[in-house]
């Protein structure tokens, strides 16, 4: 038999790596990160585990890969679902909602991931968080950002904070409040993305929608 190529070992090393970053997403959700070992999501993945050590330094490094990946997966299938747009507007406001929205369908995973980065370590880079700079990046110049540079870690700090704000357990702050101070930040009308039910019970229906006009010089 001849020896695999260079290319089919770097598939198989993709697939192998997607499979851990996938079950640790599962395991997680199911059980929480305590409960959780290398060695389940070794098993999980059906991988060795060996494997889960040559890809990654820690659970730590582990999971947040994992939220990441998870989050590039949703927005990328956000900004491209039909009807396909190039509107930068719209796909500002598909970004917003597809990171909001991950607060509210992977909700114990959202939090353990954002418990990791409040940690001493801090945000740990890897390839699944520059695959999802990328694409926020792009979002940004896409919606007319003057100076993306800048813009950008605004966005970003913005969108972390939104999400903080949704998780706290016993005070969370309503999904349709947060959306709408991110839309008037980007001049984004309310109709755009994917609007959540706009009666909070807190009387933000009245307020979100109405136009918006850009806070931006």
């Amino acid at each position: 038999m001849s020896p695999r190529s260079a290319s089919v070992n770097e598939e198989m090393r993709r697939r192998s790596r997607e499979r851990l970053l996938q079950a640790t997403v599962e395991l997680i959700e199911e059980r929480g990160y305590e409960a959780t070992t290398l060695a389940d999501i070794a098993d999980r993945a059906g991988t060795a585990r060996g494997l889960v050590s040559y890809y990654f330094p820690g659970k730590r490094q582990l999971v947040q890969s994992a939220v990441h990946r998870l989050m590039h997966l949703e927005l990328a299938a956000a900004l491209e679902r039909e009807p396909h747009t190039e509107d930068g507007r719209e796909r500002m406001a598909r970004a917003i909602d597809a990171i909001l929205g991950l607060t509210q369908t992977h909700t114990k995973l959202m939090r353990t991931h954002m418990a990791s980065i409040l940690q001493a370590e801090g945000f740990i880079q890897c390839a699944e968080q520059q695959r999802l700079a990328a694409l926020l990046q792009d979002t940004v110049v896409r919606w007319g950002a003057e100076d993306p540079g800048t813009e950008y870690p605004m966005m970003r700090a913005l969108l972390m904070g939104a999400v903080v704000a949704l998780l706290v357990p016993g005070v969370p702050m309503p999904l349709p409040r947060l959306r709408a101070e991110l839309f008037t930040r980007y001049a984004l009308d309310w109709e755009l993305g994917v609007p959540p039910p706009a009666d909070d019970g807190l009387g933000a229906a009245a307020d979100t929608r109405r136009p918006v006009r850009s806070p931006l010089p």
